[in-house]
């Protein structure tokens, strides 16, 4: 049971994510720094931002208070309902803060190709909401959208999700959104490719990986 100031923070926290993650998604959409101009980054800093318009899904990785004693981080997921990008979860740590440096593979802080740290999901709410009235057994039939945080090499130029593109970042770290049916206790992530300045292929990490195959050649020696 939430305490009454665990309660209080998840209500402030949804206000401030009703408020600013539209504008960052409006942002990402149309090709600019996901960082909205007025919002101090001593304040609040986002890291990341990732728009599937296709699929009508998008996730951002934000940092409250970073630098400071009580950092947050958030992975917040959002869904095209409609004309309207609503808020639908996400994911919170009291012991997160910004992402620093970007090493390349094997280096102290960057052992693999790819790195998963962390990530989010939820079922669709757009779906939901189109289907108000869902019979019992057809709740499991609405499309799990989901999200993972990657810290990725300095070699690497971008990223093949499935078959979309995704830029990275000088910085390194990023989200990544994805949308696929639902299995009961989640979704399935797309396979994710990185992909060299030359465009050959670095590495890639499969749908149920935790390691990327860069990191996993590493180990066997190969």
């Amino acid at each position: 049971m939430p305490t009454s100031a665990e309660l209080r923070r998840m209500r402030r926290i949804q206000r401030w994510m009703g408020i600013i993650l539209p504008m960052v998604v409006r942002r990402v959409i149309n090709g600019r720094e996901p960082q909205p101009g007025w919002l101090p980054r001593r304040w609040l800093t986002v890291v990341s931002g990732d728009i599937d318009l296709d699929a009508g899904i998008g996730a951002v990785w934000l940092v409250w208070r970073p630098k400071a004693a009580k950092a947050e981080t958030h992975d917040a997921l959002m869904e095209l309902c409609g004309e309207e990008w609503q808020y639908m979860g996400g994911g919170s740590s009291s012991d997160g803060d910004l992402p620093v440096g970007r090493p390349s593979a094997g280096q102290p802080g960057q052992v693999g190709m790819i790195e998963l740290s962390g990530g989010a999901g939820a079922l669709s709410r757009a779906y939901r909401l189109g289907h108000p009235h869902p019979r019992p057994h057809s709740i499991g039939t609405a499309p799990w959208v989901g999200s993972d945080k990657l810290q990725v090499a300095a070699e690497v130029d971008h990223l093949l999700l499935g078959e979309r593109r995704v830029e990275v970042p000088a910085h390194g770290s990023l989200i990544l959104v994805w949308k696929s049916p639902s299995t009961g206790r989640g979704g399935v992530r797309p396979v994710i490719v990185a992909v060299g300045r030359d465009g050959s292929e670095l590495s890639r990490l499969g749908p149920h990986d935790s390691m990327d195959s860069y990191t996993w050649a590493q180990l066997s020696g190969q």
